[in-house]
């Protein structure tokens, strides 16, 4: 994971809703379909007050919709400027979250206690750009997960995309057109990492207003990412797709299993 990830998440944290048409309702939508969709993988014996961890929480999208339907949240994140403002927006949420600057690649000893669940959505896996760090993260993640717990990573389908190498996302245009998201993509050569550009466009007080961001994601495709996964311990790999699932991304789930030896 190079330096520019920290940069974009912390200069981004401030507008980081404004990517959304309607965060608000964002994080209740996504609440929503993810609580029911991981209460369909946990072991019934822990659905009620399941603890999780969103080891990549950003500024709590997904951390505080899953509080709102009863799971016990901790939220990490690497970047300071939105563990600040998570903390902020769980407040005025009415929602008790745990909260702290942390790695993924290091949860081990940067977080206590294991969790029924260990979550990381939103495409966050991908920043990490060598064999060393995927696995460093998938393995850090598997000393958080209890016995019988799940993991559970949201990416982008690089199946697809490395593909298609699309150039540009569409533009989405917000506020009758006074808001404007969309990014830039340029692919390597061999097509396994591309950099963006995020591009936030607003007209304000009369004005349009240009804040641009960029780093850098791996395409890693389902086939590389489930040998990260068997390599860490995991078992019971299952990839849903949004049409399986309802949520916007693929979604792969994990088990860590009792070691009876």
């Amino acid at each position: 994971m190079d330096e520019s990830v920290l940069d974009f998440y912390d200069d981004l944290a401030e507008d980081y809703h404004l990517i959304f048409v309607d965060w608000y309702h964002a994080i209740s939508w996504q609440g929503e379909v993810l609580s029911k969709f991981i209460h369909s993988k946990l072991a019934s014996g822990s659905k009620e007050g399941a603890s999780l961890l969103d080891c990549s929480c950003g500024i709590g999208t997904q951390a505080i919709g899953l509080a709102n339907h009863g799971f016990l949240v901790t939220g990490t994140d690497i970047s300071p400027q939105s563990i600040e403002r998570a903390a902020i927006e769980a407040v005025s949420f009415g929602v008790e979250i745990n909260f702290g600057v942390a790695d993924f690649r290091s949860l081990e000893k940067d977080v206590s206690g294991v969790f029924d669940v260990v979550l990381s959505a939103d495409n966050a896996i991908p920043h990490l750009l060598t064999d060393e760090d995927l696995h460093l993260a998938v393995s850090s993640m598997y000393s958080k997960v209890k016995n019988e717990g799940i993991l559970i990573i949201t990416i982008r389908d690089y199946d697809a995309l490395v593909k298609e190498k699309p150039r540009a996302t569409e533009p989405r245009i917000f506020e009758n057109g006074k808001r404007i998201v969309f990014q830039v993509w340029d692919w390597s050569d061999d097509a396994k990492i591309y950099q963006i550009n995020h591009f936030l466009l607003q007209e304000i007080h009369g004005q349009w207003i240009t804040k641009h961001n960029r780093t850098r994601y791996r395409a890693i495709v389902r086939e590389e990412f489930d040998q990260f996964l068997i390599k860490a311990g995991f078992t019971d790999i299952e990839w849903s797709m949004p049409s399986e699932s309802g949520y916007y991304q693929p979604i792969v789930t994990a088990r860590k299993k009792c070691n009876l030896s």
